[in-house]
């Protein structure tokens, strides 16, 4: 389980989380969603331990981050983060990187070996494995560090807008059905922050809607579509997100010459 409590975080002088408070059972699949700047990859960031927020805690577990080094590196071997603008090793090739990686989860190497070789199958980087990373095209490199992420085999996955970054409909289909069979294990818990309500719709348990750095609505896709009384999450999250978009829709396309 994650838990968040009463998280606060600033950048300089501007708020960006305001008394969040969440918690993820094991097992869930939970999408943060909400505009840009409104603060899901500032609590994605906060629940990793890639930053620390100025009030408030995470526990992961029962376990409260930073509350010991024993207890912080633990921790840290449950979760693997990947986020929006993940760091590669451009000068590596993506065997060498995904072996990498699982040598730092403590993974045995036969198991790696194995598990990537299937990853790369899967997201078509068969060919590019032996390739350094610098001469992979942008989608490449979102997938080779997707394939990072889900090598480690962490029961704790917090995913920032993986389905952007130039992926291919290979690749996000891929990696949607991955997520959902995820999901039905029940073993593995997934907190990601996606645009896409499309997608959300087809995966999330719950969806965590964010406006200004306050969690407006946590609600099954099905119960957030009814309290809206919408057809669909996409038009439910603009009626709660963006309830003037109609009238300013009017207003652009009858505006006087």
């Amino acid at each position: 389980m994650i838990t968040a409590s009463h998280l606060i975080h600033y950048y300089s002088v501007h708020p960006v989380l305001r008394d969040v408070s969440i918690e993820v059972n094991e097992g869930e699949l939970v999408v943060l969603m909400g505009a840009n700047g409104c603060g899901k990859s500032t609590l994605l960031g906060v629940m990793a331990g890639f930053l620390c927020p100025l009030e408030g805690q995470i526990k992961i577990d029962g376990v409260q981050r930073r509350s010991s080094v024993d207890a912080e590196l633990a921790i840290r071997k449950k979760i693997a983060y990947l986020p929006d603008h993940p760091w590669l090793p451009s000068l590596k090739t993506g065997r060498e990187f995904l072996m990498a990686v699982g040598q730092v989860y403590d993974l045995p190497t036969l198991q790696v070996m194995e598990h990537m070789q299937r990853l790369l199958a899967l997201f078509h980087l068969t060919d590019k494995g032996d390739s350094l990373i610098k001469s992979y095209s942008n989608g490449q490199k979102k997938k080779i560090a997707i394939a990072a992420t889900l090598i480690t085999e962490a029961p704790i996955l917090l995913l920032d807008e993986p389905f952007t970054g130039g992926l291919d409909p290979s690749a996000i289909l891929a990696l949607k059905t991955l997520l959902k069979k995820l999901g039905e294990r029940k073993d593995v818990t997934v907190v990601m922050a996606s645009q896409l309500p499309e997608i959300a719709a087809h995966i999330a348990d719950r969806i965590a809607v964010i406006r200004d750095g306050q969690i407006l609505h946590y609600d099954t896709v099905k119960q957030l579509i009814a309290h809206q009384s919408s057809d669909n999450l996409e038009s439910a999250l603009e009626q709660i997100l963006n309830p003037e978009t109609e009238d300013l829709m009017q207003a652009y396309f009858h505006r006087k010459n």
